[in-house]
């Protein structure tokens, strides 16, 4: 079997990736802000990581991937403040829809998926040790990591003292020693979330909690830390810096996560993602308008370190390919087998999932005599192919009509109504089946 290679952030160079313990590999990724849907920018980083932890699961007997919800966050708290839904709520619907979302993506569960607001008691206790290391500071309420105090400050992003102060888009406040200065704890008034601490009632700063989830479930140091290209600085370069510093590893930038993997950003024909543009790409939405594995396809389409531009084009390569696949194991029956060698050698090579889909064409041509391998290969990189055929068509006056209605609401994108109906579906026993030729159902 190949030894898996993987671009390092950190070190700046592909290497042959070798597992602090090779009984036990451990992975985080840091996971989404729920307040809102997640963007396809979102979905590509679980999509990524989901298929390295599948990748890593051919290779070692253990693996654990552990990847977060931040559920405490000021823009939780705005979006409480502008719809009246108490933050309880909001983070749990978000979480829900989220999970769902991607599990429509082909992407499992993270064998842990810690919440923020369930370690507030060990992101203090880091804090703590941070003081006491003299690598932080209590100031007006606020406590406060200070950036001179930890020279190797900067080594996984490159970027000098300047550019490290405006990529930060640092706070220029009275409480700071340094406009570097990131915020670990701060305070909160009686009507804001918010936990007692030795700095008095507050709450945590966004990059402490990573630091706290990763240590508690996967120890120091685990084998890979991933997030978006987006993440790098400040958040990923502050998270090395309060690890290091608080578990005296200050001079091994490695000390918190010894490999650093970094997706790329996602573009929307051939433009920068973002409201004011209005060309945002929700993943909730895509999936009601897409079948999943079609938009797993599409993400996967791109190697993962390198940019994506999310084109309708790209998405209709996509569901050409599915197409094929349908058809390809409409007739596979039980059939098993190894994922094919060839296709996981190139997602060994830093996960070319390029050179794997090549591969994917090449055995389409021969699926007839080796379906299991065709399968077996899909299985590895999280496709879930539902053969035309498969997709039943039995015929309910009444199923059919709802089944109609819920393709005319998402044609008219009113997603609520859709979700509905295909909830009230799913309590009945029907499972609907969006295909590239339109929905259909079966019993389940």
């Amino acid at each position: 079997m190949s030894a898996l290679q993987l671009y390092n952030s950190l070190t700046r160079k592909k290497e042959v990736f070798t597992p602090i313990d090779p009984d036990h590999v451990r992975l985080y990724a840091c996971g989404p802000t729920v307040y809102n849907y997640a963007h396809i920018g979102n979905a590509r980083m679980a999509v990524v990581f989901d298929l390295l932890a599948r990748v890593l699961r051919t290779q070692y007997a253990k693996v654990t991937y552990a990847s977060n919800i931040t559920d405490v966050d000021d823009k939780i708290m705005a979006a409480s403040e502008e719809t009246g839904a108490s933050i309880n709520e909001i983070t749990e619907k978000y979480t829900k829809i989220y999970n769902d979302d991607m599990a429509a993506l082909g992407c499992a569960l993270p064998d842990i998926q810690p919440k923020a607001t369930a370690h507030i008691g060990d992101m203090i206790k880091i804090i703590e040790d941070l003081i006491a290391r003299d690598h932080a500071y209590a100031s007006d309420g606020h406590v406060l990591f200070h950036v001179p105090s930890f020279e190797k400050y900067g080594g996984l992003s490159g970027r000098s003292r300047d550019e490290q102060i405006a990529g930060a888009r640092v706070e220029v406040a009275s409480y700071k020693k340094d406009p570097a200065d990131f915020v670990l704890w701060k305070p909160s008034s009686d009507n804001e979330p918010g936990w007692e601490s030795p700095w008095g009632y507050g709450r945590p700063g966004w990059h402490i909690e990573c630091s706290a989830m990763s240590a508690v479930h996967l120890g120091l140091p685990f084998d890979i830390h991933g997030g978006g290209a987006d993440l790098k600085f400040p958040h990923h370069e502050n998270e090395i810096a309060q690890s290091c510093c608080a578990s005296g590893s200050e001079d091994d930038l490695s000390g918190f996560a010894k490999v650093w993997v970094h997706n790329g950003f996602v573009t929307v024909e051939g433009e920068k993602m973002s409201k004011s543009l209005g060309n945002v790409q929700l993943a909730h939405d895509l999936a009601q308008k897409y079948p999943g594995p079609v938009l797993r396809l599409a993400l996967l389409s791109a190697q993962y370190s390198k940019p994506l531009d999310w084109t309708e084009q790209r998405i209709g390569e996509a569901g050409k390919l599915y197409e094929k696949l349908q058809r390809a194991l409409a007739d596979d029956g039980d059939a098993s087998g190894a994922p094919d060698a060839a296709l996981v050698e190139a997602l060994c090579d830093d996960l070319n999932t390029p050179l794997a889909f090549v591969r994917l064409n090449e055995l389409l041509k021969d699926a007839g005599r080796a379906p299991g391998v065709l399968r077996a290969s899909l299985d590895l990189l999280g496709v879930v192919v539902v053969p035309a055929e498969a997709a039943a068509v039995e015929s309910d006056p009444a199923i059919d009509a709802l089944v109609a209605e819920r393709s005319a609401a998402k044609a008219d994108k009113n997603f609520a109504r859709a979700d509905e109906i295909r909830d009230q579906l799913a309590a009945q026993g029907i499972e609907i089946i969006d295909t590239p030729d339109g929905a259909q159902w079966k019993r389940v």
